[in-house]
């Protein structure tokens, strides 16, 4: 039994397909098949069924996979671990941070690794709805701070981070907000939602929250969107700790909209499961998992 067979049966299982597992690798389809067959012989029974056109785990295959899974990232640590003790610091880190997320707590981790290691440079990007996790799949991101949506999880390491709140709001003056009784959707349309779009290039959608056949206006950011609600040019969905002045001075106010209560989301800090952590990057995960234990 070997890493690297081990590595071929993760790629079948998670690509779904020994073509799949193939192209991830970077191997002949045969080649695939012949490790695969290897370790089995090896071991004495069958990991995987045949008989259907995707292979599936075999009952010894389910336990024999999840004790593999455990022993490749424990490889991966110690690889990872090899090459900080033999490696100076990385040159570069770049993490992407959600929208949503208030960036003080990240800029003052960021302060604490660059006074450690001053040489390091930190490229830093606010990123919206699926724009962190292509950032982190495209090898452009080595940690993202987002919600779990879409991402693999196979195939990273997600440790839970932050709650945020977005609540539907408009200004005072505004039509929806005159009367606190709940809004229908049918009423709603009339009025224009402001959103804000994907940063990613591959997401067909544009904004979570979207309210289906109504009125809109697009724009990049929060802090647009945020003075057009306060210009009273339509009304929103918005992290709470962006408008608290607002909301207590009365500048902008909540909505009750069908099917729109406030949502909380869950943020997570993610990085990849294959990719090497050099010590820069590492200093910056621990610190940010520590964020969470401070009292």
């Amino acid at each position: 039994m070997t890493y690297e067979q081990l590595l071929v049966l993760q790629a079948i299982v998670s690509e779904g397909t020994f073509r799949g597992a193939a192209e991830h690798l970077h191997k002949s389809q045969s080649a695939v098949s012949h490790m695969l067959k290897k370790l089995e012989e090896d071991i004495g029974f069958l990991l995987l069924s045949r008989e259907a056109y995707r292979p599936q785990l075999t009952a010894k295959g389910e336990v024999f996979y999840r004790q593999a899974i455990r022993a490749l990232e424990q490889m991966q640590q110690l690889r990872t671990t090899a090459r900080n003790l033999n490696a100076r610091h990385e040159a570069s880190v770049s993490l992407a941070v959600t929208a949503t997320y208030p960036l003080t707590p990240v800029l003052n981790v960021i302060s604490q690794v660059k006074q450690q290691y001053p040489a390091t440079d930190i490229h830093l990007s606010r990123e919206t709805m699926a724009g962190p996790l292509e950032r982190l799949l495209e090898q452009q991101a080595d940690i993202i701070i987002t919600t779990m949506d879409g991402v693999p999880a196979d195939q990273v390491e997600a440790i839970p981070f932050a709650s945020i709140t977005i609540a539907p709001v408009a200004h005072p003056d505004h039509e929806a907000a005159q009367h606190p009784r709940l809004k229908t959707i049918r009423e709603m349309q009339s009025y224009t939602q402001i959103i804000v779009a994907d940063s990613s290039s591959g997401s067909a959608r544009q904004s979570r929250d979207l309210l289906p056949g109504g009125l809109r206006w697009t724009v990049s950011d929060f802090a647009a969107k945020k003075e057009i609600l306060l210009a009273n040019q339509g009304w929103g969905g918005i992290p709470t700790h962006m408008i608290e002045d607002e909301l207590s001075s009365g500048k902008l106010v909540p909505l009750n909209v069908e099917g729109y209560p406030p949502r909380h989301s869950q943020l997570f800090q993610i990085r990849r499961r294959d990719a090497d952590t050099g010590i820069v990057a590492q200093a910056i995960w621990q610190q940010l998992t520590e964020l969470q234990t401070a009292p």
